[in-house]
């Protein structure tokens, strides 16, 4: 290790993950996400796994944009005095 490192990771007081770790926390992402979980192959590389989990980020933010202009719109056009307007206002906030 260098010792730039190490006195960088001295000074900050960060703790070190060890590689075990990072392959137990790539493992679950790998089980998370849909378009890896779905393949036959066991063995994806932990860049891949990464560059999945964030593209299904990506995809679960347009989704909720998405979801939260289709409220609105549903919003605009509801009586805003009735239960159903009240509901949608929950679910916006």
């Amino acid at each position: 290790m260098s010792s730039r490192r190490s006195r960088s990771r001295q000074s900050s007081g960060v703790s070190r993950i060890s590689d075990d770790q990072i392959a137990d926390l790539v493992s679950k992402l790998q089980q998370l996400i849909p378009e890896i979980r779905s393949r036959r192959s066991d063995k994806v590389s932990s860049s891949k796994v990464l560059q999945e989990t964030c593209n299904y980020i990506r995809s679960l933010h347009r989704e909720v944009d998405d979801l939260s202009d289709r409220l609105s719109e549903l919003l605009e056009s509801t009586d805003s005095d009735s239960a159903q307007a009240a509901i949608i206002r929950s679910l916006l906030m």
